[in-house]
């Protein structure tokens, strides 16, 4: 046995064997003492008030500020179309070209019965000053006269009505040459070169869009609709923006913002809802008639108090989060959320304070009086690794 090793057995042997338990108990018990008090790592943010916007979403359609249907003013046969489906057209560019040939022909008797009816005119109108000499020289009576110019008002209105009748066919002949009646982009084009057209059609030629500026037709229901009117009229800070979004139907922000410019001014009783109207610049003609789109209305909040949804437990439909005191012991509290801003919560006035300290995650782990250690992101990371 070597002498180090016999000292050793020497020393131990001086103290009793429970004393030297005893002592061995008491030096694991604290530092298991002193494990316990750093408390649970979880990660910790504290609180602070920034700028935020709750959003509301409504499902809209899109159409031109001028959507016109282009419908026959004529019957016939039609004989051209100048234009093709997608086309950008012009006011008064024509469109379409109706058999115009019966309609000439009407044009040119309407014409000659006015010709007729000025002879007829021309004869009463002598036949008058024929007899005005003798009316006045007491050859003949007065009631020849009157005769006469009855016969002279009669051949006047037929006259005036025999123009109408030509008026009315020369405009029927310039309805042969469907014109367009605004600015914008061709519709589907059902009919083609040699279909008789008619004006009872149900189905229009086409329609014509005009889309450097589109509306959005969307709806919301009863209770959205008194929010968001007293919300425009609402004194404090949390306004609802004035500009409304759209997102398209790929999921992107359209780059221009809209206003809301008029409601349909009463509720629908079978759904509840009521209708409104937005309205959007269109100048690289982006937006069409029949797309989709949602309208995104945001309440701006310059002073809020965010937490992140993780950071919440779900009671009875209650919200509770887990704040720090100075000790660093939780306590659990109960919050009023007011929205959604992004992936986060924003919690009502009065429920949280800027610098309150919360648990982030691990609430499983927690109930009142428990003690954490705090620890950041990076932190959490490094101690799971």
């Amino acid at each position: 046995m070597s002498r180090n090793m016999l000292c050793k057995e020497t020393r131990f042997k001086h103290f009793p064997l429970p004393l030297i338990l005893m002592v061995g108990i008491l030096f694991f018990g604290c530092e298991e003492e002193k494990k316990v008090d750093e408390g649970l790592p979880l990660p910790v943010i504290s609180l602070k008030e920034e700028k935020a916007a709750r959003s509301y979403q409504y499902l809209g359609s899109i159409e031109g500020v001028e959507n016109v249907e282009i419908r026959p003013q004529v019957d016939g046969i039609l004989e051209q179309i100048y234009v093709d489906e997608g086309d950008f057209v012009e006011k008064g560019q024509p469109l379409f070209k109706i058999n115009s040939q019966p309609y000439m022909e009407d044009l040119k008797n309407a014409q000659a019965n006015v010709e007729l009816e000025k002879a007829k005119l021309r004869k009463a109108k002598t036949e008058i000053d024929r007899l005005q000499p003798l009316i006045d020289n007491e050859v003949i009576s007065e009631v020849r006269m009157q005769t006469t110019l009855a016969d002279y008002e009669v051949a006047k209105s037929a006259l005036q009505q025999a123009e109408a009748v030509a008026a009315n066919m020369r405009i029927n002949l310039e309805f042969t040459t469907i014109k367009a009646p605004v600015n914008g982009f061709m519709g589907r084009i059902p009919r083609s070169i040699g279909n008789v057209v008619k004006k009872t059609d149900s189905e229009p030629l086409t329609t014509l869009s005009n889309v450097h500026e589109v509306y959005v037709y969307f709806s919301m229901s009863e209770s959205d609709y008194l929010y968001y009117e007293r919300m425009k009229k609402d004194s404090s800070s949390k306004k609802l923006n004035p500009n409304v979004k759209l997102i398209l139907a790929d999921g992107s922000i359209y780059d221009k913002v809209g206003t809301i410019d008029a409601n349909s001014g009463q509720i629908n009783r079978s759904t509840g809802s009521i209708a409104l109207r937005a309205r959007f610049s269109n100048p690289d003609t982006l937006l069409r008639s029949g797309n989709t789109g949602k309208i995104l209305m945001e309440q701006i909040y310059p002073e809020a108090i965010l937490i992140p949804q993780g950071a919440t437990a779900s009671i009875h439909d209650k919200k509770f989060v887990y704040t720090l005191n100075e000790d660093n012991t939780v306590n659990r509290k109960e919050i009023k959320i007011e929205g959604r801003s992004g992936k986060e919560y924003i919690v009502s006035d009065g429920s949280l304070s800027p610098d309150d300290r919360i648990v982030t995650s691990g609430l499983d782990k927690l109930t009142d009086g428990v003690k954490v250690k705090p620890l950041q992101q990076g932190q959490l990371l490094s101690s799971e690794e």
